[in-house]
């Protein structure tokens, strides 16, 4: 079915028993976050709070909570998807299988935007006070809007289908925003919204915004597509939700005719203002810096409106789902765009950009012993790729070393790659370049390095499964444990830096070490950081800048290129200038409890 609103969504959700109502008011200062998180947690039904303290509006959470549920909201489109996505990304499917996608074109050209002269978002009208205040954690710089759907056009060519629909969080008070007057708007690097900015600060002019909330839930996940070359947002959800995108105009603001709330207003040139801090994906605070603000000229809403919300932390949170689906939809699209690449997955638990695993091909040379050549033109490739070029942490593998080589399974891969690489040889940084606005670990706001691991050949370490017989570490240094075959974890003096991080490498060689550890990370905690894989991957790639915290034992620089004898060393300890992560408020978690406890209205649900 088509959803043409999301009441229509909740109501079929609760008629299949995915979705629970609660009568009790809630407070959306933080209350109604750390029940979110809960419910990911416990993989809940989605809730419907109708009673949220201070607004007129109830709020649904954990809408695309589990795989299942984002499966069954799109359980009559998803198919048709697939199928436009995979003629796109191999077109002579249509010549091959003329049946399978005879459906193909009809389904794009039905899936067009349509212009409309009103719609149900336009009946009432209401100030920025109004809506849900929903703020997530403790130290968030006001409430946000967690899953907004960002419009604008170019203003070189202001057309509906170059449009731009992204999901850049909004912060809807606090710091100096004026109430009711204005927003924050924060949006990262590497958007489409920047190019649409940046072409109206050229001409001098403002950047008309329009902020959809709510609508059918095809709409949302638009929004954090990274579509294709030549695939609108809009035609995107046109197709998934099996219904066009209708836009209205009014005052020159387009307007999502399905949406629950729209909010619209003008980014004038150079116009910003502090925003955050704000409790973010990687786990940590993204700290307060000046980003756009909004004069709002205008709130719409339904007569029936729903707030939909998400909370974003360590990951695994709700958007891991977005994530898994994402990713489920555009894999046929990564080999054709980028040659010699079969697979590339965006590690979750280490917060998506910090990490990268990516499956590529050896063929360079094909009669000579095998090292990765064309791994690292694929490497360079990748970087340059879409949201691909923010990763930090690039491990690529050859396929033909394992034919069932798969980058998401992360602890045989990166079994596969501590193997086979060579130290000394394939190890590969880029220095002062971008990162991720949202990790703290680089030199400054989207400032940092990367490093590429590439491997490819025989075998060149069995990998140990112990902790090495008579191992020494040096004073300060102890309680070593492994984490995954050939990582060590070794905890290490909180507040160290990079020098006493180098001496502990240059001990490495007479420390008892043996040549089946390939990895080893500082840490104050590393008992936390080696209990499971998903607290090894957040620890360890989320705290380091590859230029300044690895380190190797037998190091040496020559024309240029670092390299060592190994193993490699990973300063993964939380440094000064780190945001700090993310803790919930002890009062709230135990109103929460209260919530959740016999009697309470969440009892068995959290």
């Amino acid at each position: 079915m088509s959803y043409k609103s999301l009441k229509a969504c909740v109501d079929d959700l609760a008629r299949n028993g995915h979705l629970v109502r609660v009568a009790e008011e809630v407070d959306p200062c933080l209350e109604m976050a750390e029940i979110q998180r809960r419910l990911y947690a416990a993989g809940g039904p989605a809730v419907l709070f109708e009673r949220v303290r201070n607004t007129a509006f109830p709020a649904v959470a954990n809408l695309f909570g589990t795989p299942e549920r984002c499966q069954f909201l799109f359980r009559h489109t998803l198919e048709r998807v697939r199928k436009i996505l995979q003629l796109k990304a191999d077109p002579a499917a249509a010549i091959r299988h003329p049946l399978t996608f005879a459906s193909a074109p009809l389904t794009a050209w039905k899936s067009l935007p349509k212009k409309v002269r009103g719609g149900a978002v336009l009946e009432h009208t209401a100030s920025i006070s109004d809506l849900p205040a929903i703020k997530s954690w403790p130290d968030d710089g006001g409430p946000f809007i967690t899953l907004p759907q960002v419009y604008t056009e170019d203003p070189l060519q202001p057309k509906t289908l170059t449009s731009n629909l992204g999901m850049y969080r909004v912060q809807l008070s606090g710091n100096d925003y004026e109430n009711d007057r204005e927003v924050g708007l924060h949006y990262q690097i590497h958007r489409g919204i920047g190019v649409h900015h940046a072409a109206a600060i050229e001409k001098g002019e403002p950047l008309k915004v329009s902020i959809f909330v709510g609508g059918p839930p095809a709409h949302t996940l638009a929004a954090v597509m990274p579509m294709p070359e030549g695939l609108s947002e809009l035609i995107f959800a046109g197709m998934l939700a099996g219904r066009r995108f209708r836009l209205a105009r009014k005052n020159g603001y387009a307007i999502s005719a399905d949406a629950d709330f729209c909010i619209v207003g003008t980014i004038e040139p150079g116009a910003a203002k502090p925003e955050g801090p704000f409790g973010d994906h990687l786990g940590y605070y993204s700290l307060q810096h000046d980003f756009p603000v909004l004069k709002v000229e205008g709130v719409y809403h339904r007569r029936d409106a729903i707030w939909p919300f998400t909370v974003v932390g360590r990951p695994p949170q709700e958007d891991t789902s977005f994530g898994a689906l994402i990713h489920e939809l555009t894999a046929p699209l990564v080999p054709r765009e980028i040659p010699g690449l079969h697979a590339m997955h965006a590690v979750d638990a280490a917060g998506v950009h910090p990490l990268m695993l990516a499956v590529g091909s050896e063929r360079y040379v094909p009669y000579a012993e095998r090292q990765p050549r064309e791994l690292l033109t694929t490497a360079n490739a990748l970087l340059g790729f879409s949201q691909a070029s923010l990763a930090k942490y690039l491990f690529i593998a050859a396929q033909e070393d394992d034919a069932a080589l798969d980058a998401s399974d992360i602890e045989n891969f990166l079994r596969h790659v501590f193997e086979r690489v060579d130290f000394e040889r394939d190890l590969h940084f880029q220095t002062r370049t971008t990162i991720d606005t949202l990790d703290y670990s680089g030199t400054g706001l989207n400032t940092g390095s990367k490093l590429v691991i590439a491997a490819a050949g025989e075998k060149k370490r069995e990998l140990d499964t112990a902790l090495p017989a008579g191992l020494n570490l040096p004073a300060g240094f102890d309680d070593p444990r492994l984490a995954l075959p050939g990582v060590l974890i070794v905890r290490a003096p909180a507040g160290g830096g990079g020098e006493d991080a180098q001496d502990f490498s240059s001990h490495l060689a007479d420390s008892g070490i043996s040549g089946g550890i390939a990895l080893v990370v500082l840490t104050e905690d590393s008992e936390f950081c080696a209990r499971n894989t998903r607290n090894f991957l957040w620890v360890t790639f989320t705290r380091s800048n590859p230029s300044h915290d690895l380190h190797g034992a037998g190091s040496f620089i020559e024309h240029k290129h670092w390299g060592c004898k190994g193993p490699i060393v990973i300063d993964a300890r939380i440094k000064p200038h780190h945001a700090p992560p993310l803790l919930e408020d002890a009062a709230v978690t135990k109103r929460v409890d209260a919530l959740a406890s016999k009697g309470g209205p969440l009892h068995g649900i959290i």
